[in-house]
C-alpha cells in the first residue's frame, strides 16, 4: 500500500463523513490533483478490493478499505493532536501529521497514543 493509496481511502473516509456521496471530482478538488491522476487511483483501488464504484460513479470503501483508512485517520487525529500539544501550531501540526502517518511504526504510534491519554 502506498502513500497516495492511503491518502485516498483516508480522503473518501472523511468525506463520506460529511456529505451523501463521494465521487472522484470531490477527490480532486480536496487533495488538489488532476481528475485523470483520480481516475487511475480509483481504479486501482477498485482492482485492489479497496473500494467500489457504484454505476452513477459514487465511491465507498470496502470492508478492507474502511480499515485501513480508519487506521491512518486514527494515526493522523492523535499525531496532530500530540504535536498541537507540545506547542506546535495546528496548521503545521496538520501537514507534518499527514507525512508522519504513513511511515511511523505501530509501536511508536502505540506509545504516542498513550501518551496522549495519560495527559
Amino acid at each position: 500500500m502506498t502513500e497516495s493509496s492511503e491518502n485516498y481511502l483516508e480522503t473518501i473516509l472523511i468525506l463520506s463523513q460529511n456529505q451523501p456521496v463521494v465521487r472522484a471530482v470531490n477527490l480532486a478538488k480536496h487533495l488538489d490533483v488532476k481528475p485523470s491522476s483520480v481516475s487511475v487511483a480509483v481504479h486501482q483501488l477498485q482492482e485492489a478490493g479497496y473500494i467500489l464504484i457504484s454505476e452513477e460513479g459514487f465511491l465507498s470503501l470496502t470492508d478492507e478499505g474502511r480499515e485501513i483508512a480508519e487506521k491512518i485517520y486514527e494515526r493522523h487525529k492523535n499525531i496532530s493532536q500530540w504535536l498541537e500539544s507540545i506547542g506546535v501550531p495546528t496548521d503545521i501540526a496538520v501537514k507534518d501529521a499527514c507525512r508522519i502517518e504513513h511511515v511511523i511504526s505501530t509501536e511508536s504510534f502505540e506509545a504516542i497514543k498513550k501518551f496522549i491519554c495519560k495527559n
